[in-house]
């Protein structure tokens, strides 16, 4: 029986929650050579793409810059233009914001990328919903959840008729005498709506891919049906098995009614992972991992925004707060997703407080528990072992890893774990195409 191949793509952290700053090993998030290395060790690994996430305005709580985070992000555009002169195979995926950008300037972008990249790039289409970050654009504020979607979706479409706008046919004509002419309607476009109103002509050839790969991250219900009507992957939030194979199913469910297949759309959840030499060394290393995640002053930090209060004086190793979140309309750290995940924090609080009181956890110890645990920890035969059973079960088709240092710690994923999938046939031993859709399996 044929096994199913898992596709693996490298998340270049920047600004999260999983990255341990204090380790040693840890380099710049901004210098390109960290780029570099954890680039060139993805394709060393043969993974699908290197992925980077977007930060379009720094963080602030209390109305101060949040100085537990990376401070500072480059333009996506110009990090993967540069990684395309350095690698060779590799995917190069990034994420541009379909809110505050035009669909011409983010056609040529990514058109011209797949051009630079010998057909290699990926834009995950996502949306903003906070006004925080759109005061850093002209249009400023931001728009509800149903209309974020209706001008996403007519946002990806235009540019896809920006992108064909070029086809083969139309690009010069032999008069016979030697003479090229180019076409009269190469380029050409006429795109109304209540979104846009453009025409003109596309500057750009058609590219290697044609249309760079399509990503998606939404996972409410308008996120999933966007996904299946337009992605060629989505991002998934579910690494266990039942949560996996539920959303997986859904997902997949939703193709048949725009005429798609399910090897059209590949799934893939994000993963962080801890490795150690055997399975009780790797679990000790990743309680280390946790605790330096999740200092005492980040503890806080975290808190304070389900709070929405200042809570600088609080013990992080005490007891949680014995007063209620402040709900009033305001938030303290404007922007930051934790504010909208806890959209009823004095719900939020009662659970905490039972949690806290039942395991007998500090402020600190609570904040750990709620907050994630590594998705992967094991010997590398174990997460190996994982990794496969999960993606043979349909649980997903693959993972986006993301390592907890940047920029080596994929290294020994690479080194240990990679090797044991191929000797399972579940994972390439070499690329087979030049193309970022070759490596996915896509059209």
């Amino acid at each position: 029986m044929t096994r199913k191949q898992i596709h693996l793509a490298a998340h270049f952290p920047g600004v999260n929650n999983t990255t341990v700053w204090s380790d040693p090993e840890a380099g710049s998030h901004i210098e390109f050579s960290s780029f570099v290395k954890l680039a060139q060790t993805a394709e060393r690994a043969k993974f699908d793409f290197f992925f980077l996430a977007e930060g379009l305005r720094l963080r602030e709580q209390n109305g101060q810059i949040y100085d537990l985070d990376v401070v500072g992000r480059p333009d996506t555009f110009t990090v993967l233009s540069a990684l395309a002169a350095v690698t060779d195979r590799l995917g190069l995926a990034g994420t541009i914001n379909s809110t505050f950008n035009e669909p011409f300037e983010v056609a040529r972008q990514f058109a011209s990328l797949d051009h630079l990249s010998a057909g290699r790039a990926a834009w995950n289409v996502v949306t903003s919903w906070d006004a925080f970050t759109g005061e850093n654009f002209r249009r400023g504020g931001f728009l509800p959840q149903d209309q974020r979607y209706e001008r996403a979706e007519t946002f990806l479409r235009t540019a896809w008729e920006l992108f064909d706008s070029w086809r083969g046919d139309e690009i010069a004509a032999d008069t016979g005498s030697g003479v090229f002419l180019r076409d009269t309607r190469a380029g050409a476009f006429s795109h109304h709506d209540r979104h846009f109103d453009i025409e003109g002509r596309f500057p750009v050839p058609r590219s290697p891919q044609g249309r760079p790969v399509i990503i998606q991250a939404g996972d409410s219900d308008e996120g999933r049906e966007f996904a299946a009507a337009t992605a060629d992957a989505i991002f998934s939030r579910y690494g266990t098995l039942e949560a996996g194979q539920a959303f997986y199913a859904d997902v997949k469910g939703r193709l048949a009614k725009y005429g798609r297949t399910p090897e059209q759309l590949v799934i893939l959840p994000a993963a962080t992972f801890v490795l150690g030499d055997t399975d009780a060394d790797a679990h000790e290393r990743a309680h280390l991992v946790r605790r330096q995640q999740v200092s005492a002053q980040t503890a806080i930090k975290f808190l304070e925004q389900v709070w929405n209060n200042d809570l600088s004086g609080h013990d992080p190793d005490g007891p949680l707060p014995s007063t209620d979140p402040v709900v009033d309309g305001s938030t303290i750290a404007p922007g930051r997703a934790s504010v909208r995940m806890y959209r009823d924090p004095l719900a939020t609080a009662r659970e905490w407080r039972q949690l806290a009181e039942a395991k007998n956890l500090s402020t600190r110890d609570l904040i750990i528990e709620v907050t994630g645990r590594q998705t992967f920890i094991g010997s590398p035969s174990t997460v190996a072992a994982a990794i496969d059973g999960l993606v043979q079960a349909d649980a997903s088709d693959g993972f986006i890893l993301v390592p907890h240092v940047t920029p080596g710690g994929l290294d020994e994923f690479a080194d240990k774990v990679v090797p044991l999938l191929q000797e399972r046939g579940s994972f390439r031993t070499d690329y087979t195409g030049p193309t970022l859709r070759d490596h996915l399996g896509l059209a």
